[in-house]
């Protein structure tokens, strides 16, 4: 049944990971089943297996600051993003922030008219993804959590930051890493997995 309210959550969990068979891909799936536990409304974006396209080429970029995409390839993410009022990232950290797929992702989808509007006076940006109020990141991060945290975390402050910012202003946020991925075993994912589990009961 729906945790909140009478209507479900509209939730898009938005993938990224090249491998299909990787732990990425079951911490997804443990993801999935913990928000669909909950009774929300789940739309998956699945970005390597769908062979989207993060370049930002230079027509799109000369466009960029006065209307919307015309890419029609971007019409069913203009719309996801349109639809949710929570978004959930599920990827690895690679150098210490987003991989490349995702933030070409942002590039292009978190767009002018789509994500934002900018004020031919040149204002102060106005928001036009107010309706999302939670934000999530569940993360693999090959490093300690301290040396993460030494580096800054660019990726998390991207995304529970930057991308953040133009949500709901009172909109929560979520992140779940599992550190010294590169070290990991067994033990370590199953308890990261439940670890994931328990946090989107509650998120």
């Amino acid at each position: 049944m729906p945790s909140e309210g009478t209507q479900p959550v509209k939730c898009l969990v938005v993938f990224c990971h090249p491998v299909p068979e990787s732990f990425g891909a079951s911490v997804r799936d443990a993801a999935i089943a913990a928000l669909n536990e909950r009774g929300w409304e789940v739309r998956l974006v699945d970005l390597y297996a769908e062979g989207f396209d993060p370049v930002l080429c230079a027509d799109e970029r000369r466009a960029y600051n006065e209307r919307a995409p015309s890419d029609p390839r971007l019409a069913a993410h203009i719309d996801n993003l349109a639809w949710a009022e929570a978004i959930l990232f599920v990827y690895p950290t690679w150098w210490y922030g987003l991989p490349a797929m995702l933030k070409g992702w942002l590039d292009r989808v978190w767009a002018t008219d789509v994500a934002f509007r900018l004020p031919a006076d040149g204002g102060r940006i106005v928001s036009l993804v107010s309706h999302i109020r939670k934000i999530g990141v569940v993360t693999t991060c090959g490093a300690s959590r301290w040396v993460s945290f030494l580096m800054g975390q660019p990726g998390r402050k991207t995304i529970l930051r930057g991308m953040r910012a133009l949500c709901a202003p009172t909109a929560r946020t979520l992140y779940v890493a599992h550190y010294n991925m590169d070290s990991s075993t067994p033990q370590s994912r199953a308890a990261f997995i439940d670890r994931v589990k328990k946090r989107l009961a509650t998120f």
